[in-house]
This record gives C-alpha cells, structure tokens and sequence, in this order.
C-alpha cells in the first residue's frame, strides 16, 4: 500500500521539538524525511557518525519525534557543509527550517538561494513571530507567543494569575500544525504551476488564529465585548462545564454544552429540576449569575459520593459529555486510546522493547506507518553522502 508522501523528500534544519514534530508527521506518511543537524564538536572530523553509544542511541530511538528520518551531522558554518545542504536542497521536495529570521541566509541555506537551484522547493520557515514586523528578531517561547497572541490572559481563575497550559497551544497546534498545512497545501499548488514557494509559519499568527476561532472571541468581534478570564462558558464556572473533585481524589470533566445533553445529565441524576440551567450564548461573555453558582456548590457535593470511575461507568451510559481526568500514565492505558493504536510497543534490538505514540491521523487508503526509530546524531551521514557522490576521504 502506498504512503500518501511517498517519493516527497523533506531537508529538516530545526533545534526545537515544534518543528521536529511537524516533520515527524510528514514522515509518517511516507516522506523521506533527511535531518541535518550540528556535530557536538563543529569544524572537527566526525568519521562514521558522530557517537553512536548506548545512552545515546537509546534516547535517539526512543524519542518518537525523530521516527522516519535519517540524521546526517554536517557543520553549516564551513563551506563544504553549506555545499552539502545546497546539493542536498537541489533535489527535495520540501524543507523546513525553525531558525531565527536571517540564520539561514547567513548559513547559505536562505530560500532566494536555493530557489535558484530548485524553483521547485517548498520553503517552510517556522519562527516565533514571522518573517517581517517589529517583533521579528525577537526570541521567544510558547508562553510568549500565547500572552501576545490573546490566549494565556484567557486561561485560568478570576482575580488570579493566568493558569499556564502546557506548551501545546503555540508549539504545536499553532507552529507544527500550521506547518503540515502550509506544506500540503504548496504541494498542491506545485501540482498545478510546476513552481515551488515559500511558506511563512509564525507561532504567533497561529496563536491569534486559534485565539480568534474560540467562542469567547466571537462575542468580541461581533459586538465588541471583551471576555474576562474564569468568568466565561468555557471557564469551569458554569456548571454544565466543569471539573469536579470525585471521592478519593479523582477528577471528572463535564462538557454538556447543549441543553438536551445538560437535560440528560439531568435526568440520570434524578434533578430536573436543575435543567433550567444549561447553556445560553450569553454565557460566552458574563459572569455566571448566583443562581448557576449555587448550582455548582451542589454538584460538587453530589461528585463527592462517588469515585471518579464509577461516574464515569454512570454517566457515560446516559448520553452526556463526561471524562476521566487522567494522569498521563493512565491515558496510555485507557481502552479507547489503546484500541485506535495510539500507544505502539516498538522493538529494537540495541535497547529492547518500550512503548511510543501511535499515528493520529489514520487514513483508509494511504496510511501512516513507522518505518523507522530515531537515528542517533549523524548515524546517516556517511550514507547519505556517499548518495550524494562524495568519495570517502571527501566525507572525512
């Protein structure tokens, strides 16, 4: 069975895990995916590799972010390096690149450059806050890009700090994803014009997209209001919405936006005298009255009585949005999580068997495979060279 980005050739040029994992998906789905990467020691021969020990190879195949890829260890700095990546960049397909605006450029490795050697190349740059404005040459992390981009001053209690997420929103579903969809969408154009082009990813951008796209911020745009941190629908302080503290410590989450869902909590419950208070869209941007307060008090009492499983065995048998609030060791084992083969037992010989995440997007007719674990730092260098035509003592 084919792979859908089978025959796609992917040049990765990145230091942080955002774009490693947007790549990681790309070679899932067949893409030869070729990492170029710093010798610990640059300027100095690397021979065969560059280490290739024990602990090394161990992390190097268990960090699923490297899956389907091959590592050469080149040094960008020197020419004959920077003559490597613009070979290598004459026949690719796609290369993504996560540096600071200018670094590349400076590396030789800029898209003007290599356009010329291949008008056909899809450029991906992936950088905190694009490649042009005033905040360009400004570093940053995923707590940076959510503060400017709206959502962190969003998240959390009224009259309290703002609860930091982990570094999900900016990293990847703003960068990695956005990425993935910006190459795609350039290998479909390139279908029809022949012509590669560049693709502008900025952490930012995505954040203020994902920010803009959430309910709180529909009520901004259509009538100006300015929604406040914990006092909206998707706070946790309405109490169809919710987590609530079970007996022996165990959480639960509520989602029963829709008001028959709210009803059908309801019921199960034997309360219907609480149906009254499900969801309107005012919810989105006041504060919840008394009333729906008081409300919430009950019901953590009631999720007291029972644990957290036997809520869940209840409530899901009744038609409503609920969830175990996991901890991470707990959700690799959940049934339905194992069942779509999101935990997969990977084998290899050098450090046995350990487990590693399965593929999330599952396609019917072209779909994802790990083909290959983590390579270790420039375990493919000499390979990849020699594929390149360098002679032996030229690769030394």
């Amino acid at each position: 069975m084919t792979a859908a980005l089978e025959g796609v050739t992917v040049l990765e040029l990145t230091r942080v895990a955002p774009g490693a994992y947007a790549t990681m998906i790309l070679g899932d789905m067949g893409a030869q995916v070729i990492k170029i990467e710093t010798p610990p020691q640059a300027g100095q021969p690397t021979g065969s590799g560059v280490s290739g020990g024990k602990e090394e190879v161990r992390r190097a195949v268990t960090n699923f972010t490297n899956r389907n890829k091959r590592s050469i260890a080149i040094n960008l700095k020197e020419s004959q390096g920077q003559a490597v990546l613009q070979k290598l960049a004459s026949t690719a397909d796609v290369l993504v690149e996560g540096f600071r605006p200018g670094v590349m450029e400076r590396l030789g490795g800029g898209y003007e450059a290599l356009k010329k050697l291949n008008p056909r190349i899809i450029y991906c740059s992936m950088s905190g806050y694009g490649r042009d404005g005033p905040y360009r040459d400004l570093p940053g992390h995923d707590i940076n890009y959510i503060s400017i981009g709206g959502a962190l001053g969003l998240i959390g209690e009224p009259g309290r700090l703002p609860a930091i997420p982990l570094n999900i929103v900016a990293d990847y579903a703003a960068a990695s994803y956005h990425a993935v969809m910006g190459i795609l969408l350039a290998l479909l154009a390139r279908d029809r014009t022949g012509k590669g082009q560049f693709v502008d990813v900025s952490y930012l951008d995505g954040v203020v997209s994902l920010t803009a796209a959430t309910p709180p911020a529909w009520g901004y745009f259509r009538e100006g209001v300015v929604p406040k941190r914990g006092e909206m629908a998707l706070s946790g302080v309405y109490p169809y919405y919710g987590v609530y503290e079970c007996q022996g410590g165990g959480l639960i989450s509520l989602g029963n936006m829709e008001p028959w869902l709210w009803e059908n909590f309801c019921k199960a419950l034997g309360r219907e005298d609480l149906t009254q208070y499900h969801f309107v869209p005012q919810h989105f941007a006041q504060k919840p009255a008394p009333k729906y307060r008081k409300v919430v008090q009950e019901l953590k009492k009631l999720f007291l009585t029972r644990t957290r499983d036997q809520w869940f065995e209840f409530l899901s048998k009744h038609d409503v949005c609920v969830g175990k609030v996991y901890d991470l060791d707990e959700v690799f084992r959940d049934p339905q999580v194992r069942h779509r083969e999101m935990v997969l037992e990977m084998e290899d010989p050098r450090v046995g068997k350990f487990p590693q995440v399965g593929i999330s997007i599952k396609l019917s007719e072209t779909p994802g495979k790990v083909r290959s674990l983590g390579p270790y730092l420039g375990e493919n260098t000499d390979q990849v060279l020699r594929g390149l035509g360098y002679q032996p003592r030229e690769i030394e």
